[in-house]
């Protein structure tokens, strides 16, 4: 063999050699092998104690074994998370593999936590008893637990992890945490805001200030999270107002100097406000033309600037355009600022966008809720074209539910260029409901309330309520069921069974109990505007009097002279039957359901009795609500109209078809207080008859039953077919607390009236206390002499109907506070009929936890 010949060879064995080194990255060592292994090699495993050498051997496939497959085995190796150290060599024609098992971790556990409970960060960390000890894993679970302390406001935790070894390979992980102290929010700073005070503007982010509130929220803490999401609130809320130029220029958190909390600054470049100027529609479509689309803008020239309006209208052009067969269409809004009048012409310019499909709708995160619950918020489909506005849509709507803690959707590439694969992210979060709420008004007494809820019933979107309440003068239970997506469409149908007893009181001298229930369909037309039927059956029983509380000799008979004749009636009528179907249809335009500063709401309801039962009468009613944002304090003005007819007809004109009216009408008149009511009462004639039968003198019986209802001095009310009310009310911040006592004040006047009864005068069916009506004539004189509506027949009511309009103003203490919502209402009658029952003072509210 030539000179020349040995050197190659030579240069070969050093190459194959060469390319058999390895460094083993995770442990440091060096692993050599040597060139490529022949076929009848074997595999040799050392250091093994739980894992099973053929588990090992299975990882390096059938030879024969090059240097990039030894070198793929041993790295499959390290990703099982089952060793500290594998070190891979030849020897003698055999593959030697020296592996280092990870410790086996025994069980979890957390020592000194005591603001966060075992469960919340057992559900942070990685590591789980029964699975190998990975160094990195318990590093970032370190990592992780201190996060979940700073979200809380503990930026001084310190977390230290100990391994406690319990022998044959096991051990136990212990994470020691020092909690430190909790640094709150001390106070929160606007710079460079003029058009909106601070209170305002705090009233828009999420983050609050430490109080002594602080022990039932979280929202108090520093979170550089909830801080970015506060600059989008600002961002949203500025846009909102006309103030397209808005920008944050810094949002920066600094301990304040005693070092017990933060100081959160925003640094706001407000901008000049804008109005909408000029808005059109241009169509690059030769089929769709432009003045077809018009309609379906929501901006309106010479309104307020409203990018909300800008993302609505560019949402119905597009649905708009795809119905006309262009599913491709895109829509772009285009702004042009004048500076000089300080508008804003916008331009909605629609065009062909590329053709693209949805290849696929991939679903994430979903541990409970069932994949078809979240596919048919979706207005598009598999196949479907693509749309962008059609998929942030959905991305709303998810969110809207309630059912998830994050939402998110994003595009991947589909199979070829023009498919496309949406990515459904979301985590679900708890959506069981279980209430305690109590509370005190007025008019009900004390109230107690035990519910049972789930939004989001075994995962499958539907709702499901049982509640029971108890109070001094009601009790009741109700169970309700809804399916938001009936029969596959967007219809939310539901039933509902009740129970409800209440029982007489100074306000309304009759009980009643109410067995029934109803089915309920809800078909939402716009995003605002929503269209509900409903139908009731239900059973009411009228008890007149609990004679318990008076001598046995008079039980029955003041039972009857207290009662008016008619409420008489509607007892010994006895149990009725209502069969009722009706609808809602309504307008939502607020900007906050809980506590509306801004829009319009309005509703038209009408009911329908007599399809079966025993009562029959047709019940309208309309109330329209108006929020307007003042410039001065931060204060709300509220508009308020309502009204509402009822025509009975048959045998079922019962004075329990109209309309009872109260404080809920004309702040300052009692429960049921205003309106027709029947006034027959010896005590308006004066006392008697005595004991020689004349009237106006004091019997000498002071236990007679005529004696009991002169001092009982009580008037029924009749309620009537016809009411009208309005209402104006400003409700205002009290700004020198802080933000989150949550206290408001409001000034507010009433004006209304409750007329027309339209019920029976005589009732000579009804039996008097004593079966032969003798203290009915003092009512027939009254009526007479006083010029109030009444006829000569047995069993009379003495009808005071006045068409007069009460009238009142007043001052409320509104207080959102940590036991529920909270209100405090004086009022001082203006104007009243005669027999109109005043209460100057209301008080209403309860709790929720």
């Amino acid at each position: 063999m030539t000179a020349p010949l040995r050197v190659l060879r030579k240069l070969a064995a050093a190459v194959g050699i060469a390319a058999c080194v390895a460094v083993s990255a995770g442990a440091g060592s060096l692993v050599v092998a040597g060139p490529a292994v022949a076929q009848s090699s074997t595999i040799v495993v050392e250091g093994n104690r739980r894992v099973d050498a053929d588990t090992v051997r299975s990882y390096f496939g059938s030879a024969p074994y090059s240097a990039a497959k030894i070198d793929e085995a041993w790295k499959a190796l390290y990703a099982t998370g089952l060793f500290s150290d594998v070190q891979v060599t030849q020897s003698g024609g055999r593959i030697i593999v020296r592996v280092s098992e990870n410790e086996v971790i025994n069980k979890v556990a957390f020592e000194g936590n005591k603001k966060i409970k075992d469960e919340v960060l057992s559900g942070e960390v990685q590591s789980k008893a029964r699975a190998p000890l990975s160094k990195a894993t318990v590093q970032a679970d370190t990592q992780r637990i201190i996060d979940v302390y700073r979200r809380s406001g503990r930026m001084g935790v310190r977390v230290n992890p100990v391994t406690i070894d319990r022998g044959n390979g096991r051990v136990d992980l212990v994470f020691e945490i020092n909690e430190g102290d909790k640094l709150g929010v001390a106070d929160i700073k606007f710079v460079g805001n003029k058009a909106f005070s601070d209170w305002k503007l705090k009233d828009v982010i999420s983050t609050t200030t430490t109080n002594w509130l602080s022990f039932l929220k979280s929202t108090d803490v520093y979170d550089p999270d909830r801080v970015n999401s506060d600059q989008e609130l600002l961002r949203r809320f500025y846009l909102k107002n006309g103030y397209a130029d808005f920008r944050i220029l810094a949002a920066t958190a600094e301990l304040d100097p005693a070092g017990k909390g933060y100081i959160i600054t925003f640094t706001l470049d407000e901008g000049e406000p804008y109005k909408f100027g000029k808005i059109d529609v241009v169509s690059n479509i030769k089929d769709v033309p432009s003045d077809s689309l018009k309609g379906a803008v929501r901006a309106v020239d010479g309104q307020v600037y409203n990018a909300e309006m800008v993302e609505k209208s560019v949402e119905n052009l597009t649905i708009e355009v795809s119905k006309n067969g262009y599913a491709f269409a895109q829509v772009r809004p285009r702004g042009d600022r004048d500076f000089e009048s300080k508008k804003i012409n916008v331009l909605f310019v629609v065009e062909e966008g590329p053709r693209v499909y949805i290849e696929r709708i991939d679903i994430r995160g979903n541990t409970r809720t069932r994949d078809w619950v979240i596919r048919r918020e979706f207005d598009l489909g598999e196949g479907d074209a693509y749309n962008r506005v059609l998929v942030d849509r959905a991305e709303r709507r998810l969110r809207n539910l309630g059912y998830f803690k994050t939402v998110k959707i994003t595009n991947e590439p589909g199979s070829a260029p023009d498919r496309v694969i949406l990515v459904v992210d979301v985590e679900d979060q708890p959506t069981g409901e279980f209430a305690v709420s109590g509370g005190y008004s007025t008019s009900d007494g004390i109230i107690g309330e035990v519910s049972l809820g789930e939004k989001n019933f075994l995962g499958r979107g539907q709702y499901v309520k049982v509640s029971g309440s108890w109070g001094q003068n009601a009790q009741g239970a109700e169970f309700s069921f809804t399916e938001p997506y009936f029969l596959g469409y967007r219809l939310a149908a539901g039933f509902d069974l009740y129970w409800k007893e209440t029982q007489a009181t100074s306000y309304t001298p009759y009980g009643t109990t109410m067995v029934g229930g109803g089915l309920r369909l809800g078909l939402p037309i716009t995003d605002e505007i929503t269209f509900a039927l409903r139908y009731n059956l239900y059973q009411r029983d009228i008890s007149i009097c609990d004679q318990s509380s008076y001598p046995l000799a008079y039980q029955q008979e003041y039972c009857y002279t207290t009662t008016s004749w008619a409420v008489r009636q509607a007892a010994a009528d006895g149990s009725t039957i209502t069969s009722v179907a009706g609808y809602t249809l309504s307008f939502n335009g607020l900007d906050n359901n809980q506590s509306p500063t801004q829009g319009l709401y309005a509703e038209l309801k009408q009911d329908l009795a007599g399809l079966g039962g025993d009562v029959n009468f047709l019940r309208t009613t309309a109330d329209v609500r108006h929020y307007t944002p003042l410039m001065f304090g931060d204060a709300v003005l509220i508009l308020r109209g309502q009204a509402g007819y009822v025509d009975s007809w048959g045998d079922s004109s019962s004075m329990m078809n109209n309309f009872f009216m109260g404080p809920n009408l004309v702040r300052g008149f009692a429960p049921s207080g205003i309106g027709p009511r029947d006034v027959s009462g010896c005590a308006k004639t004066g006392y008697g008859p005595d004991d020689n039968g004349v009237y106006g003198k004091m019997p000498t019986n002071k236990l007679a039953p005529a004696y009991l209802n002169c001092q009982s001095d009580t008037t029924t009310a009749l309620g009537g077919t016809l009411y009208w009310g309005v209402s104006s009310e400003v409700q205002f911040p009290l700004a020198f607390l802080p933000k989150d006592i949550g206290l408001k004040m409001a000034v507010f006047a009433d004006a209304g009236s409750v007329y027309d009864y339209n019920g029976d005068y005589s009732f000579p069916g009804v039996a008097g206390w004593n079966g032969n009506n003798a203290y009915n004539s003092p009512n027939v004189v009254f009526c007479k002499t006083t010029g109030y509506t009444t006829k000569n027949a047995i069993g009379n009511v003495c009808v005071a109907d006045d068409n007069v309009i009460r009238s009142s103003i007043g001052a409320s203490l509104i207080w959102q506070s940590p036991f529920g919502p909270l209100r405090f209402d004086y009022a001082w009658a203006l104007s009243k009929a005669s027999y109109d029952q005043i209460q100057e003072f209301r008080f209403s509210g309860g709790t929720r936890f």
